[in-house]
């Protein structure tokens, strides 16, 4: 018994996992994931709405969009559908109050994120000045996020797979680089991104064994709050994964990598 635990031990500390678990410690991984989705809820999910009620093709609205994301079905998607579905004049009703409010909140998510990647890559905060590019990372997103649901009826089976695969890990690779205003090389950010798909397929797949049933119970017992509070949770999820699939790539060049960085900061508590 002690032989197989000094063994498992011994394999604990090649791989660096203390190591990891203590990064994410101190990058505060959960707490920045809560804000990510905080901010994801009044900026995002306002913004979607609006575009997808001005969307000539008609692809369903911002409810659809959200139950492929969440990799929901059946009754949970109609749930989902039926309760946050807006009302198509929700264009001609949106204020100029309303559009600055949702720039208020839109960049300070963009920032958000951009600060998550300067603590993983040990940089000082980008100048305030910069916020154009957080302004452009979010219509980037937005951009990514209409595609993803252009291709839903379009393309089927291993064709959408790939190109959800290939364009996902494109946005996050270039999301990252750009928000660092290319500080980072771009093989340097490249482990982070495809963990950060690869955490992403993970998420939907929990979503899909968890929050299905979880939207009908919560539909029923609570209403409208409830569904509100399983999107929280998934999106609190989304941001676990945007930092931490970051972090862990960071992480791998450090412990496995040691000769693609030499030219990088020194990894943070250094």
């Amino acid at each position: 018994m002690r032989r197989h635990l000094r063994a498992l031990r011994h394999g604990w500390e090649w791989l660096g996992a203390g190591t990891l678990v203590r990064r994410g410690r101190d990058l505060e991984l959960m707490h920045r994931a809560m804000g990510f989705a905080t901010l994801a809820l009044v900026t995002l999910a306002p913004l979607l709405i609006v575009i997808a009620a001005a969307d000539p093709l008609g692809r369903g609205g911002f409810a659809a969009w959200l139950a492929d994301g969440m990799g929901l079905s059946g009754r949970s998607a109609r749930v989902l559908t039926e309760i946050i579905s807006p009302p198509r004049e929700v264009v001609g009703t949106t204020s100029v109050w309303g559009v600055l409010a949702l720039a208020a909140f839109g960049i300070p998510f963009g920032g958000t994120v951009q600060n998550g990647f300067e603590r993983t890559w040990n940089l000082p905060p980008g100048p305030w000045h910069r916020i154009w590019r957080q302004a452009t990372w979010l219509c980037v997103l937005t951009a990514y996020l209409y595609q993803e649901v252009l291709t839903r009826d379009a393309m089927y089976g291993p064709e959408r797979i790939t190109l959800s695969l290939l364009t996902g890990v494109l946005f996050f690779w270039w999301g990252q680089r750009f928000l660092l205003g290319g500080q980072i090389g771009w093989w340097h950010l490249l482990p982070g991104a495809i963990a950060t798909m690869t955490g992403l397929i993970g998420l939907r797949g929990f979503s899909y064994f968890v929050f299905t049933p979880l939207i009908i119970d919560n539909a029923i017992s609570y209403g409208t709050v409830g569904v509100v509070l399983i999107v929280e949770s998934w999106l609190i999820g989304v941001g676990f994964v945007i930092f931490g699939g970051s972090l862990f790539g960071r992480w791998l060049l450090d412990h496995h990598g040691h000769r693609f960085t030499e030219d990088l900061p020194a990894p943070p508590g250094r």
